[in-house]
């Protein structure tokens, strides 16, 4: 009996689907939270409230976000 060769390497973030952008707003002061969190903020580009900003869509910004998911607001790009 042949043995197939299978593909053991992850797939690429080309590969599948196009990355798009994501719309993100921050509602909610960082005041009493985690500095974790306020790095987090600043990681994703903002500097203040009720700022809007638009980052890659990506898992690794998908994880930011999910991080700080009770500060900001994923709208409608």
């Amino acid at each position: 009996m042949p043995q197939t060769q299978v593909s053991r390497s992850a797939p690429k973030a080309s590969e599948g689907h196009e990355t798009g952008t994501i719309a993100v707003r921050w509602v909610k002061s960082q005041i009493g939270y985690d500095r974790r969190q306020r790095a987090t903020l600043r990681g994703l580009g903002f500097r203040r409230m009720n700022q809007r900003v638009l980052v890659q869509d990506t898992p690794a910004i998908r994880g930011m976000i999910f991080k700080v998911r009770h500060l900001v607001v994923v709208e409608e790009s």
